[in-house]
Protein backbone atom coordinates (compact mmCIF):
# COMPACT_ATOMS: atom_id res chain seq x y z
CA UNK A 1 0.00 0.00 0.00
CA UNK A 2 1.40 3.38 -1.03
CA UNK A 3 1.97 5.80 1.82
CA UNK A 4 0.33 9.22 1.80
CA UNK A 5 2.47 12.14 0.72
CA UNK A 6 4.29 13.96 3.52
CA UNK A 7 2.85 17.47 3.80
CA UNK A 8 5.31 20.35 4.26
CA UNK A 9 4.92 23.95 5.33
CA UNK A 10 7.72 26.52 5.07
CA UNK A 11 8.40 29.57 7.23
CA UNK A 12 10.81 31.98 5.59
CA UNK A 13 10.56 32.24 1.80
CA UNK A 14 13.87 33.90 0.96
CA UNK A 15 16.63 32.25 -1.05
CA UNK A 16 16.87 29.12 1.04
CA UNK A 17 13.12 28.79 1.63
CA UNK A 18 12.56 28.81 -2.11
CA UNK A 19 15.23 26.10 -2.44
CA UNK A 20 13.28 23.93 0.01
CA UNK A 21 10.04 24.58 -1.87
CA UNK A 22 11.59 23.55 -5.18
CA UNK A 23 12.73 20.19 -3.85
CA UNK A 24 9.50 19.51 -1.94
CA UNK A 25 7.53 20.17 -5.13
CA UNK A 26 9.77 17.83 -7.15
CA UNK A 27 9.77 14.90 -4.72
CA UNK A 28 7.12 12.30 -5.58
CA UNK A 29 6.54 11.56 -1.88
CA UNK A 30 6.11 15.11 -0.58
CA UNK A 31 3.59 17.92 -0.93
CA UNK A 32 3.96 21.63 -0.18
CA UNK A 33 0.77 22.95 1.45
CA UNK A 34 1.66 26.33 3.01
CA UNK A 35 4.27 29.09 3.02
CA UNK A 36 4.78 31.94 5.49
CA UNK A 37 6.90 35.06 5.11
CA UNK A 38 6.50 38.51 6.62
CA UNK A 39 7.09 40.04 3.17
CA UNK A 40 3.74 39.83 1.32
CA UNK A 41 5.40 40.51 -2.02
CA UNK A 42 7.03 37.08 -1.90
CA UNK A 43 3.59 35.58 -2.49
CA UNK A 44 4.21 36.32 -6.17
CA UNK A 45 7.12 33.81 -6.10
CA UNK A 46 5.06 31.05 -4.48
CA UNK A 47 3.16 28.41 -6.45
CA UNK A 48 -0.41 29.60 -7.04
CA UNK A 49 -2.00 26.57 -5.37
CA UNK A 50 -0.12 27.07 -2.06
CA UNK A 51 -1.67 28.90 0.89
CA UNK A 52 0.46 31.95 1.71
CA UNK A 53 0.58 33.59 5.16
CA UNK A 54 2.42 36.58 6.60
CA UNK A 55 2.00 35.43 10.21
CA UNK A 56 3.43 32.14 11.41
CA UNK A 57 0.87 31.68 14.18
CA UNK A 58 -1.92 31.96 11.63
CA UNK A 59 -0.22 29.41 9.38
CA UNK A 60 0.34 26.93 12.20
CA UNK A 61 -3.25 27.27 13.41
CA UNK A 62 -4.81 26.85 9.96
CA UNK A 63 -2.51 24.34 8.27
CA UNK A 64 -2.55 20.57 8.40
CA UNK A 65 1.06 19.63 7.75
CA UNK A 66 3.45 16.92 8.87
CA UNK A 67 6.71 18.90 8.64
CA UNK A 68 7.69 22.55 9.05
CA UNK A 69 10.83 23.79 7.28
CA UNK A 70 12.36 26.64 9.29
CA UNK A 71 14.19 28.87 6.80
CA UNK A 72 14.09 32.16 8.69
CA UNK A 73 17.03 34.25 9.96
CA UNK A 74 19.25 32.61 12.58
CA UNK A 75 17.74 34.31 15.63
CA UNK A 76 14.27 33.02 14.79
CA UNK A 77 15.19 29.34 14.51
CA UNK A 78 14.42 28.57 18.16
CA UNK A 79 10.94 30.15 18.42
CA UNK A 80 9.83 28.99 14.97
CA UNK A 81 11.04 25.44 15.55
CA UNK A 82 9.33 25.23 18.94
CA UNK A 83 6.15 26.69 17.43
CA UNK A 84 6.14 24.02 14.75
CA UNK A 85 6.77 21.23 17.24
CA UNK A 86 3.99 22.44 19.52
CA UNK A 87 1.67 22.46 16.50
CA UNK A 88 2.39 18.77 16.01
CA UNK A 89 4.89 19.00 13.17
CA UNK A 90 8.36 17.55 12.72
CA UNK A 91 10.80 20.34 11.87
CA UNK A 92 13.59 20.76 9.34
CA UNK A 93 15.85 23.54 10.66
CA UNK A 94 18.29 25.40 8.46
CA UNK A 95 21.81 26.10 9.65
CA UNK A 96 22.75 27.07 12.23
CA UNK A 97 20.33 25.08 14.37
CA UNK A 98 20.26 28.07 16.76
CA UNK A 99 22.54 30.77 18.16
CA UNK A 100 23.36 29.06 21.47
CA UNK A 101 23.53 25.65 23.07
CA UNK A 102 20.77 26.77 25.44
CA UNK A 103 18.44 27.53 22.53
CA UNK A 104 19.24 24.13 20.99
CA UNK A 105 18.41 22.40 24.28
CA UNK A 106 15.07 24.23 24.44
CA UNK A 107 14.30 22.96 20.94
CA UNK A 108 15.30 19.38 21.80
CA UNK A 109 13.15 19.47 24.96
CA UNK A 110 10.18 20.69 22.89
CA UNK A 111 10.72 17.89 20.36
CA UNK A 112 10.86 15.28 23.13
CA UNK A 113 7.66 16.63 24.68
CA UNK A 114 5.86 16.66 21.32
CA UNK A 115 7.18 13.26 20.26
CA UNK A 116 8.50 14.79 17.04
CA UNK A 117 11.85 14.87 15.22
CA UNK A 118 14.15 17.79 14.45
CA UNK A 119 16.16 17.43 11.24
CA UNK A 120 19.20 19.75 11.33
CA UNK A 121 20.16 20.86 7.81
CA UNK A 122 23.82 20.03 7.14
CA UNK A 123 23.67 19.31 3.44
CA UNK A 124 27.44 19.20 2.91
CA UNK A 125 27.46 15.80 4.61
CA UNK A 126 26.02 14.45 1.36
CA UNK A 127 28.91 15.73 -0.78
CA UNK A 128 30.49 12.67 -2.47
CA UNK A 129 34.05 13.63 -1.40
CA UNK A 130 32.89 14.00 2.22
CA UNK A 131 31.12 10.64 2.10
CA UNK A 132 34.20 8.98 0.58
CA UNK A 133 36.44 10.24 3.38
CA UNK A 134 33.82 9.41 6.03
CA UNK A 135 33.88 5.78 4.81
CA UNK A 136 37.67 5.71 5.04
CA UNK A 137 37.52 6.88 8.64
CA UNK A 138 34.63 4.57 9.58
CA UNK A 139 36.62 1.64 8.17
CA UNK A 140 39.72 2.74 10.12
CA UNK A 141 41.65 3.03 6.85
CA UNK A 142 43.33 6.26 7.94
CA UNK A 143 44.28 5.12 11.44
CA UNK A 144 44.92 7.87 13.96
CA UNK A 145 44.19 11.37 12.69
CA UNK A 146 47.02 13.71 13.62
CA UNK A 147 46.00 17.04 12.14
CA UNK A 148 43.27 18.77 10.14
CA UNK A 149 43.44 21.98 8.13
CA UNK A 150 40.14 23.74 7.44
CA UNK A 151 40.14 26.69 5.01
CA UNK A 152 37.06 28.74 4.12
CA UNK A 153 37.88 31.64 1.81
CA UNK A 154 34.69 33.26 0.52
CA UNK A 155 33.47 36.64 -0.66
CA UNK A 156 30.53 38.53 0.82
CA UNK A 157 30.09 42.05 -0.54
CA UNK A 158 27.79 44.94 0.31
CA UNK A 159 24.93 43.56 -1.81
CA UNK A 160 24.79 40.42 0.33
CA UNK A 161 24.39 42.38 3.58
CA UNK A 162 21.86 44.76 2.00
CA UNK A 163 19.52 41.82 1.24
CA UNK A 164 18.47 41.41 4.88
CA UNK A 165 18.57 43.74 7.88
CA UNK A 166 19.50 40.81 10.15
CA UNK A 167 22.71 39.98 8.29
CA UNK A 168 25.84 41.08 10.08
CA UNK A 169 23.95 41.97 13.28
CA UNK A 170 25.50 40.25 16.28
CA UNK A 171 22.28 39.33 18.07
CA UNK A 172 20.47 38.17 14.90
CA UNK A 173 23.24 36.74 12.72
CA UNK A 174 25.74 35.55 15.33
CA UNK A 175 28.87 35.90 13.21
CA UNK A 176 30.61 34.16 10.32
CA UNK A 177 30.97 30.84 12.14
CA UNK A 178 27.19 30.65 12.48
CA UNK A 179 26.11 32.10 9.14
CA UNK A 180 28.77 31.39 6.51
CA UNK A 181 30.91 28.63 7.93
CA UNK A 182 28.84 26.46 10.26
CA UNK A 183 28.82 23.81 7.51
CA UNK A 184 32.60 23.60 7.71
CA UNK A 185 32.47 23.31 11.50
CA UNK A 186 29.94 20.53 10.98
CA UNK A 187 32.10 18.56 8.52
CA UNK A 188 35.08 18.95 10.84
CA UNK A 189 32.92 17.47 13.62
CA UNK A 190 31.32 14.83 11.35
CA UNK A 191 34.73 13.49 10.30
CA UNK A 192 36.71 13.94 13.50
CA UNK A 193 34.39 14.20 16.50
CA UNK A 194 34.10 16.66 19.40
CA UNK A 195 36.43 19.56 20.18
CA UNK A 196 37.85 19.92 23.69
CA UNK A 197 39.62 23.27 23.49
CA UNK A 198 40.13 26.24 21.21
CA UNK A 199 42.05 29.46 20.87
CA UNK A 200 41.62 32.03 18.15
CA UNK A 201 41.62 35.52 16.79
CA UNK A 202 39.05 37.40 14.71
CA UNK A 203 39.01 40.78 12.97
CA UNK A 204 36.61 42.87 10.91
CA UNK A 205 38.73 44.23 8.09
CA UNK A 206 36.47 45.07 5.14
CA UNK A 207 32.93 45.14 6.55
CA UNK A 208 33.07 47.67 9.40
CA UNK A 209 30.61 49.94 7.59
CA UNK A 210 27.78 47.41 7.45
CA UNK A 211 28.36 44.61 9.97
CA UNK A 212 28.82 44.18 13.72
CA UNK A 213 30.70 40.88 13.39
CA UNK A 214 34.07 39.64 12.20
CA UNK A 215 34.92 38.95 8.57
CA UNK A 216 38.18 37.04 9.17
CA UNK A 217 39.41 34.59 11.78
CA UNK A 218 41.97 31.93 12.60
CA UNK A 219 41.70 29.24 15.30
CA UNK A 220 43.70 26.36 16.67
CA UNK A 221 41.55 23.58 18.12
CA UNK A 222 42.34 20.39 20.02
CA UNK A 223 39.87 17.58 19.39
CA UNK A 224 38.84 14.80 21.75
CA UNK A 225 40.91 12.29 19.73
CA UNK A 226 44.03 14.49 20.26
CA UNK A 227 44.18 15.81 16.71
CA UNK A 228 45.24 19.42 16.20
CA UNK A 229 42.97 21.45 13.91
CA UNK A 230 43.73 24.74 12.17
CA UNK A 231 40.54 26.57 11.15
CA UNK A 232 40.91 29.66 8.96
CA UNK A 233 38.12 31.70 7.40
CA UNK A 234 37.38 34.97 5.68
CA UNK A 235 34.60 36.64 3.71
CA UNK A 236 37.18 39.02 2.20
CA UNK A 237 38.25 36.90 -0.75
CA UNK A 238 38.48 39.34 -3.65
CA UNK A 239 35.34 39.39 -5.81
CA UNK A 240 34.42 35.69 -5.53
CA UNK A 241 34.56 32.57 -3.36
CA UNK A 242 37.96 30.91 -3.68
CA UNK A 243 38.21 27.82 -1.49
CA UNK A 244 36.42 25.57 0.95
CA UNK A 245 38.68 22.72 1.96
CA UNK A 246 39.47 20.19 4.68
CA UNK A 247 42.81 18.36 4.70
CA UNK A 248 43.47 15.38 6.95
CA UNK A 249 46.94 14.16 7.95
CA UNK A 250 46.71 10.71 9.48
CA UNK A 251 48.71 7.62 10.39
CA UNK A 252 47.90 5.85 7.12
CA UNK A 253 47.36 8.64 4.67
CA UNK A 254 46.76 12.23 3.66
CA UNK A 255 43.68 13.44 1.82
CA UNK A 256 42.34 16.86 0.89
CA UNK A 257 38.68 17.60 0.22
CA UNK A 258 38.87 20.80 -1.79
CA UNK A 259 37.37 23.04 -4.42
CA UNK A 260 35.20 26.02 -3.53
CA UNK A 261 32.56 23.98 -1.67
CA UNK A 262 34.14 20.69 -0.54
CA UNK A 263 33.31 19.36 -4.00
CA UNK A 264 36.55 17.63 -5.06
CA UNK A 265 39.15 15.18 -3.84
CA UNK A 266 42.05 17.52 -4.50
CA UNK A 267 44.82 15.09 -3.59
CA UNK A 268 45.35 11.84 -1.74
CA UNK A 269 48.15 9.55 -0.62
CA UNK A 270 46.68 6.54 1.16
CA UNK A 271 48.22 3.32 2.44
CA UNK A 272 45.28 0.95 2.06
CA UNK A 273 42.88 2.54 -0.43
CA UNK A 274 42.51 4.81 -3.41
CA UNK A 275 39.52 7.11 -3.63
CA UNK A 276 37.89 7.61 -7.03
CA UNK A 277 38.41 10.85 -8.88
CA UNK A 278 35.67 13.21 -7.73
CA UNK A 279 35.16 16.70 -9.12
CA UNK A 280 31.61 18.06 -8.98
CA UNK A 281 31.41 21.42 -10.70
CA UNK A 282 27.75 22.47 -10.92
CA UNK A 283 26.18 21.96 -7.52
CA UNK A 284 26.73 25.17 -5.56
CA UNK A 285 23.71 27.03 -4.22
CA UNK A 286 23.59 30.01 -6.60
CA UNK A 287 21.73 33.02 -5.19
CA UNK A 288 22.55 35.45 -8.00
CA UNK A 289 24.61 37.99 -6.04
CA UNK A 290 26.58 35.29 -4.23
CA UNK A 291 27.06 31.53 -3.98
CA UNK A 292 26.78 29.26 -0.96
CA UNK A 293 27.49 25.66 -0.07
CA UNK A 294 26.72 22.61 -2.17
CA UNK A 295 23.08 22.29 -3.19
CA UNK A 296 22.05 18.97 -1.67
CA UNK A 297 18.66 20.02 -0.30
CA UNK A 298 16.97 17.39 -2.44
CA UNK A 299 18.77 14.83 -0.28
CA UNK A 300 17.71 16.64 2.91
CA UNK A 301 14.05 16.37 1.87
CA UNK A 302 14.52 12.74 0.83
CA UNK A 303 16.03 11.95 4.22
CA UNK A 304 12.82 13.23 5.85
CA UNK A 305 10.86 10.85 3.61
CA UNK A 306 13.19 7.95 4.41
CA UNK A 307 12.93 8.57 8.16
CA UNK A 308 9.16 9.08 8.34
CA UNK A 309 8.14 6.44 5.79
CA UNK A 310 10.87 3.82 6.17
CA UNK A 311 12.41 4.27 9.63
CA UNK A 312 15.86 5.22 8.36
CA UNK A 313 18.33 7.19 10.48
CA UNK A 314 18.26 10.99 10.57
CA UNK A 315 21.30 12.26 8.64
CA UNK A 316 21.96 15.07 11.14
CA UNK A 317 20.16 14.83 14.47
CA UNK A 318 19.24 17.71 16.74
CA UNK A 319 21.91 16.51 19.16
CA UNK A 320 24.53 16.77 16.42
CA UNK A 321 23.24 20.20 15.46
CA UNK A 322 23.63 21.22 19.10
CA UNK A 323 27.23 19.94 19.16
CA UNK A 324 28.12 22.09 16.15
CA UNK A 325 26.74 25.11 18.01
CA UNK A 326 28.71 24.03 21.09
CA UNK A 327 31.95 24.04 19.07
CA UNK A 328 31.16 27.47 17.61
CA UNK A 329 30.45 28.84 21.10
CA UNK A 330 33.75 27.37 22.30
CA UNK A 331 35.59 29.03 19.41
CA UNK A 332 34.03 32.43 20.02
CA UNK A 333 34.63 32.35 23.78
CA UNK A 334 38.30 31.53 23.14
CA UNK A 335 39.03 34.70 21.20
CA UNK A 336 42.16 36.58 22.29
CA UNK A 337 42.89 40.26 21.87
Amino acid sequence: MQKAKIRFAIVGFGNIGRRHAEHIEHNAHTELVAICDINPRLKDLAPEHISFYTNIDAMLQNTEADVLCVCTPNYLHEPHTIGGLQAGMHTVVEKPMALSVGECENMIAAADKAGKTIFAVKQNRYNPPVQAVKKLIAGNKLGQIFMMQVNCFWNRGDAYYAEGDWRGKKNKDGGCLFTQFSHFVDIMYYLNGPVNSARGWVQNYAHKHNTEVEDTGSFVLKSANDAIINFNFTTCAYEKNMEGSITLFAENGTVKIGGQYLNTIEYQQLKAATLPHINITAKANDYGLYQGSMSNHDKVIQNVVDVLHHGHAVMTSAEEGREVVRIIEKMYTSISE
